[in-house]
């Protein structure tokens, strides 16, 4: 066994043992043997998503299937979560943003609208912003779209231009492109629901607590 996979092992085995011992630690008054292994359940669960000995989702996947084996929910209790549809949005976007990092689309249609229309500074902040908006429906992360496709263009951009922030050569330049690049990742995010996964968050929130939810396309012609 390699020492990553050993690794791995002991990590699981470490929530597996956190969950064990919350699970038969007598459940306190007033708290029934149900929601006490729940307990159990949701800190081994949380302490995998720590220590990750697996995949977040392999995590999670595990969890909803221990929860009917335990006895402590059933089947359909333990998937309810999964028929709402807003949370299969947020999955199906978090996969488009897999491929268009994985495969450089992202940074293919980013280089394409440089080649057209980057003909100064201030065009190429316009073109990295215009990149952003077209990319951002499809990737539930402004940290992933700006970290993962747009920073490293708009650095090679800022490179290219001699922007060097140690010698001070270009420097407001460079300062420019970065900050612009920034707040428009800022601003897609807010403008479409799968700009980023906590908007999927509120809107289920305002969905229970009040009654009222907006579909993804009432969600971005109020906020465009």
């Amino acid at each position: 066994m390699s020492k990553e996979n050993s690794s791995n092992l002991l990590r699981g085995l470490i929530c597996v043992a956190i969950g064990a011992i919350i699970w038969f630690i007598p459940a306190p008054a007033g708290v029934g043997p149900q929601a006490w292994g729940l307990l159990a359940v949701f800190v081994a669960t949380i302490a995998g998503f720590i220590l990750q000995p697996l995949p977040l989702g392999a995590i999670a996947i595990i969890a909803c299937a221990l929860l009917p084996v335990l006895g402590v929910m059933k089947a359909g209790q333990a998937l309810e979560g999964f028929s709402n549809g807003t949370i299969w949005l947020i999955v199906s976007a978090f996969m488009f943003a897999t491929g268009f990092i994985k495969t450089g689309l992202g940074k293919r249609i980013a280089y394409l609208l440089l080649s057209r229309f980057g003909k100064n500074t201030l065009s190429v902040a316009y073109v990295m912003s215009a990149a952003d908006f077209i990319i951002a429906p499809f990737t539930p992360s402004n940290t992933a779209r700006g970290g993962g496709i747009i920073y490293p263009i708009v650095n090679s951009v800022s490179l290219a231009l001699g922007c060097d922030a140690k010698s001070g050569k270009n420097k407001r330049t460079g300062a420019f492109l970065m900050y612009s690049a920034y707040a428009a990742v800022i601003t897609s995010a807010c403008i479409f629901m799968t700009g980023a996964s906590n908007n999927v968050l509120a809107n289920t929130l305002t969905e229970q607590a009040f009654g009222q939810s907006l579909s993804w396309m009432s969600w971005f012609e109020v906020s465009i």
